[in-house]
This record gives structure tokens, C-alpha cells and sequence, in this order.
């Protein structure tokens, strides 16, 4: 296990090395000039020494190669710059909006296990029966709905309609229902999908026939023996959707206005606040690199027999 810790540890700090340098040029090679967006150049006519001023003061004007190395040496050190329009610390700014993104996160996944595992679990059940049309129904209209419409509808039912969660915003518990029910339903269909097809395999294996044989009740069954091996592929996934829900949901944030990572990058595109934009992929890309690394060590938590194979290989 500790072979293996260690392993997963010298790739993540490979992913992110090659994550900064491919950040770094891709701002590099976006539209625009940064300097002019400082100086706000259509507010008026800006001399040519002020640019040269502004991009001496930024070492905009040094080799890409020692601007990398400058730029690497304050990510290790967390200074990721500052932010073209209100000069802040980015990493400041990032950390200001972190808390109502895990807070958004949170909800997402609450929704998502309440309505995902239920299901699944009664489509394996019920096989060609009721439960399992109806699951897969489900399913499939959700798959079906762009989240943008899907948070429109329910601003217009639950907020215009009938009035009783707020619309957008931040505060207490009731702005975070809609946004959270937004999140957590687009991503329900695949969810359910997975636990199904898990379920099915689990439940003809000669280990769950041999429960049943014993007379354990079936919920047991399921519950104690199935749905163990049925996580493994869903385990991946919510590795990948965790990272992503951390990062932040553009499109749901900035919906409704809530003031997380997400809409946070969507301000800076606007503005062209191109250090904003490089932290928060960078930051995106260490999220998922490093959630999908936790996923990797829990599979032998769910599947002995991961555990069993790793360990004869020691």
C-alpha cells in the first residue's frame, strides 16, 4: 500500500508539472494583449512607453523560458499573481470562493446519492419490471436536459411560480437547494446507468447465490455483497465528477449567481484577467489529477480481491 501511495504521489507532481507548463502557454497563446486590458486601452488613447513600462514591471517583456520558471516558482510557493482588475492576490480570490463551491459541491452530491442509488438499486432489483422502466426513463430524460435549461425550469416553477426558494444568490440554506438540485440531477442518468449494469453482474455471481442459499435476507444481500463490487465503476466516475463539481460548475454557478469558482473564472474571461484564468486551470487540473489518485488507492477498500492480488505482488 505504501508502494503504491508512493507511486500515485510522484505522478500526481508529474501531472501537475506538465498541467503548469501546459497552462502557462496556452494563456500565453490566448487572444489579446494583458497589458493593454490593464491599462484599459478603450478608455483611451495609451503611449507606447506606458505599454513597455507595464510589461517591464510584469517581466512580460523577459524570454518565455525564464517567465516560466518565475511563474513555476511562485505556484510552489502559492503566489499565482494578481489579478488584472482589482490587483488582488489570485490565490487569495481563489480561496475567497472555494468555501461557497465545496458548500455547492456538497449539495450536488447529496442530491445526486439520494436519488442515484435508490434507483439503481431498485432497476437491478426489478429487472424488466416497473421500478426499472421507470429508472431508466428517468434516466434518460435527464441525460436528455441541458443543466442551463433544467436550472431555468426550476427557477421558473419554484421561485416565479410558486415562491418559495430564491432565485440566485447567496445566504442561507434555501439559495442552495436549486443550484444544488441543478447539479445533482444532470448527473444522476449516468450514475444510475452504472449502479444498474454493476448490480446485475454482482447479483449473478456464484457469492451472492451462495448468500441467498444461506437464507441472508435479501436487502442484506445487496446491501453487503453486491453493491460492493457494483461500486467499483462508479467509484471511478465519482472520482472524476468530484474533481470537476470541486473546480467549480460554470454554467450552474453563473445561472445562479452563485459566487463560487465557476462564475468566478467567467468574470475573468469577460475581463481577460488572464492570471485569474491560468489559477483556476491549474487549480481545476490539481482537483481532478488528485481525486481520481484517492479513487485509484480506495479500490482495495471496496474489492478485497484487488487488495488480495496486491498484495501477492509484494
Amino acid at each position: 500500500m505504501f508502494r503504491q501511495f508512493f507511486s500515485r504521489i510522484i505522478q500526481l507532481i508529474l501531472v501537475i508539472f506538465v498541467l503548469t507548463l501546459a497552462t502557462f502557454l496556452l494563456m500565453k497563446l490566448a487572444p489579446g494583449d494583458p497589458v493593454l486590458t490593464i491599462l484599459k486601452a478603450s478608455e483611451g488613447a495609451v503611449s507606447q512607453s506606458d505599454q513597455e513600462q507595464v510589461r517591464e514591471e510584469l517581466g512580460l517583456n523577459l524570454p518565455l523560458v525564464q517567465q516560466y520558471s518565475l511563474w513555476l516558482r511562485g505556484v510552489i510557493q502559492l503566489d499565482l499573481g494578481k489579478s488584472y482588475v482589482n490587483h488582488r492576490a489570485v490565490w487569495d480570490l481563489m480561496m475567497d470562493r472555494l468555501p461557497a463551491t465545496v458548500y455547492l459541491t456538497s449539495g450536488a452530491i447529496i442530491v445526486l446519492l439520494l436519488i442515484s442509488v435508490p434507483l439503481g438499486i431498485l432497476a437491478a432489483k426489478y429487472k424488466g419490471k416497473w421500478p426499472d422502466y421507470l429508472s431508466r426513463l428517468f434516466a434518460l430524460i435527464g441525460a436528455s436536459i441541458p443543466s442551463f435549461w433544467l436550472g431555468l425550469l426550476l427557477i421558473y416553477v419554484f421561485a416565479f411560480k410558486l415562491n418559495w426558494l430564491p432565485t440566485m444568490g447567496s445566504g442561507d440554506v434555501r439559495h442552495l437547494i436549486l443550484p444544488s438540485i441543478t447539479l445533482g440531477v444532470v448527473m444522476v442518468p449516468e450514475y444510475i446507468r452504472l449502479l444498474r449494469s454493476g448490480l446485475l453482474d454482482a447479483l449473478s455471481q456464484e457469492y451472492v447465490r451462495a448468500a441467498r442459499a444461506r437464507g441472508i435476507a435479501e436487502w442484506r444481500v445487496i446491501a453487503r455483497h453486491a453493491l460492493r463490487a457494483a461500486l467499483l465503476p462508479v467509484i471511478t466516475i465519482f472520482g472524476m465528477s468530484l474533481g470537476a463539481l470541486l473546480a467549480g460548475s460554470v454554467v450552474t454557478e453563473t445561472l445562479f449567481a452563485w459566487p463560487g469558482l465557476g462564475s468566478m473564472v467567467m468574470e475573468a474571461i469577460t475581463q481577460r484577467n488572464y492570471p485569474v484564468i491560468q489559477g483556476y486551470v491549474l487549480l481545476t487540473g490539481v482537483f481532478i489529477v488528485t481525486a481520481n489518485v484517492l479513487v485509484d488507492l480506495s479500490y482495495s477498500l471496496f474489492d478485497p480481491r484487488i487488495r488480495s492480488r496486491r498484495g501477492k505482488r509484494v
